[in-house]
């Protein structure tokens, strides 16, 4: 495929503003940015885990065959959510009071 010059991609903004109009497009850039971050965010999170995995896989077989000692454990703390798995669950609680105060209302 040829490369796309500056008149070939104003052609193609003036045919998406005609299709979509003016005040869709940045609302359609703005959900498509806000699904690649959380695509972005989840597989380094996939990617974290791998790795996790691989290092206890690597840590296990590398211990002496002598039994070890029992050990307490202790629970993890718990990760910090990113700002947009807060976002999503704000929204979630925003959503739920909103239809609750829908059913509250008379009708």
């Amino acid at each position: 495929m040829p490369n796309l010059g500056p008149t070939e991609l104003i052609i193609i903004g003036l045919i998406l503003v005609l299709l979509f109009g003016a005040k869709k497009l940045p609302e359609a850039a703005r959900g498509l940015g806000r699904s690649l971050r959380i695509f972005k965010a989840e597989t380094s999170k996939l990617r974290e885990d791998d790795e996790a995995t691989t290092a206890t896989a690597t840590v296990v077989q590398a211990q002496p065959a002598a039994p070890a000692p029992q050990q307490i454990a202790t629970p993890a703390p718990a990760a910090e959510p990113s700002a947009e798995e807060q976002a999503r669950v704000l929204e979630e609680q925003a959503a739920k009071l909103r239809a609750q105060a829908g059913a509250q209302k008379p009708q």
